[in-house]
């Protein structure tokens, strides 16, 4: 390792270490704010008189503004900063899931799920391009592995808190389901405004780094930038690969949005008992070795350089998992989940490598949100697909097979990427891998 190169993985841990926990931290609540009706629907439908087929709408539609958005926030987040844009967009989606509290009917609870999605639409694509900004691509996989911890995270930490919560119902008069929301939401306002004070816009911005260090760190990124395929917003938009990338994102979103609102009443019924304190903390132990795998997936990624046969092995077995839970007993069935749950998130990680690879400047900020929008596509479809499956075929499994056979599609979709040339540079070849 010449000294270099050492000086440089200083700065890469020194960066890690300021913006990581930080940007796991805001991934746990925008997950959480964003998956918590799963947790409230028994107690939530039985108090709204809302349908099953009005919830799967409002948990879906929740995607339906987020989709188109994303990509626009991403073009503005690049002209007036990361401080600005992620802050404000913490504020704002943080005082909307807050009034998921006094949503009480079926159109309060459509509108404030659409606004909600509409306003978390620039907090995930704008980490994404955050993390290819801060960054260099040799590492860029298990960074973001580390990032994509926030979601079984929120989920590990989430299940017992809004189980919690849930349990509160009667307190000063109000339902448990009010006080989650009121009280989940409260935690994302008060991280908007700490945002403000703690987030550096770029490399060449940054506080905590010396000014050795930002130009170490800037010249590397600087240099992969000129090596990309494509810059401007054309290039992205026209490049077959992000169209390519774009339908497998939404299948995988597809699958792991029809595992996550459901997880919690499908984990009480297969232990006979309803949603509360006990079965969200089994529900909890899926996404606990989802942490693992995210973890060590990705670093594996980055440390063999392999990205596609990882990607579409980690998600074939995340899709027989769901398969298996859908027609197993109570314990095989928590282990399938397990695999399930790992798979779905670790996938995403070394996923992201593929269009970050290949993009910059405009054409990533807005390539991004491009992709981002077709996985919020999959975002919405999902909890549609598992109850028209489940309403079609009379079966409570037919939804989780179904979601198993578009993950295995998902799969071949990822088999099926064109390997890049071998004479190209090894730093522009992410999509070989």
């Amino acid at each position: 390792m010449t000294i270099a190169s050492e000086r440089l993985d200083g700065v890469v841990a020194k960066t890690r270490w300021r913006l990581i926990p930080f940007m796991l931290a805001l991934y746990i609540l925008a997950f959480l704010d964003r998956s918590n009706i799963g947790f409230a629907k028994q107690a939530y439908q039985l108090d709204t008189g809302l349908s099953n087929e009005a919830f799967a709408l409002g948990a879906g539609i929740f995607f339906a503004a987020y989709a188109f958005l994303g990509a626009p926030a991403n073009l503005m987040m690049k002209k007036v900063g990361a401080r600005k844009w992620i802050g404000f967009t913490t504020l704002v989606w943080g005082v909307l899931s807050a009034a998921m509290a006094f949503a009480d009917t079926e159109w309060k609870f459509l509108v404030v799920r659409t606004l909600l999605g509409a306003a978390e639409a620039g907090f995930f694509p704008g980490m994404i391009y955050l993390t290819s900004q801060w960054f260099p691509s040799k590492v860029r996989a298990s960074i973001m592995g580390l990032f994509y911890m926030g979601a079984p995270l929120a989920l590990t930490l989430g299940s017992p808190l809004s189980g919690a919560l849930l349990e509160m119902h009667g307190f000063a008069g109000f339902p448990g389901w009010f006080w989650m929301f009121l009280i989940e939401g409260a935690l994302a306002i008060l991280a908007g405004f700490y945002t403000f004070a703690y987030l550096d816009n770029r490399p060449e911005e940054a506080r905590f780094l010396t000014a050795e260090e930002r130009a170490i760190l800037v010249a590397e990124l600087a240099k992969e930038d000129t090596r990309k395929t494509a810059s401007r917003l054309i290039d992205g938009l026209k490049d077959p690969r992000v169209w390519h990338l774009s339908i497998i994102y939404m299948i995988i979103q597809i699958a792991v949005y029809g595992l996550i609102f459901f997880l919690p009443t499908q984990v009480a019924a297969l232990i006979g008992t309803t949603v509360g304190f006990k079965a969200s903390l089994v529900a909890a132990v899926p996404w606990v070795v989802a942490l693992f795998g995210t973890y060590y997936i990705p670093r594996y990624s980055d440390k063999t350089g392999e990205r596609r046969l990882i990607a579409a092995a980690t998600l074939a077995a995340a899709g027989l998992g769901i398969g298996i839970s859908a027609l197993s007993g109570p314990t095989v069935a928590i282990i399938a989940l397990c695999v399930a749950a790992a798979g779905f998130i670790a996938v995403q990680p070394v996923f992201w490598t593929m269009p970050t690879g290949i993009l910059s400047g405009t054409a990533l900020a807005a390539g991004i949100g491009f992709v981002n929008m077709f996985g919020a596509f999959g975002g919405f479809f999902a909890p549609i697909i598992r109850v028209k499956a489940e309403t079609m075929f009379a079966n409570q499994s037919a939804g989780l097979l179904t979601l198993a056979a578009i993950a295995l599609v998902g799969a071949v979709a990822i088999l099926m990427l064109n390997h890049r040339r071998a004479a190209q540079p090894a730093a522009t070849s992410e999509l070989a891998h």
